[in-house]
């Protein structure tokens, strides 16, 4: 039996909430769990969207993670 350890080198990630703070305790708390990982942000996209089902805003965001260097 083989035993690998491969490093994560890319990884994608989306986040939603109705408010910019959730949003950004959001992506503030999976940069901290991706440090572990030796990932660090490479690059940030956001978008706010009318929802007019909920008459609310809704902030989404997608987060790059790219290996240390």
């Amino acid at each position: 039996m083989d035993f690998r350890l491969d490093l994560i080198e890319n990884k994608i990630e989306f986040f939603e909430a109705y408010d910019l703070k959730t949003l950004e305790l959001k992506i503030d708390q999976q940069i901290e769990n991706n440090k572990a990982l030796l990932l660090d942000v490479f690059a940030v996209n956001h978008q706010a969207v009318f929802n007019p089902k909920t008459e609310k805003m809704l902030y989404s965001a997608v987060v790059h993670f790219k290996a240390k260097k």
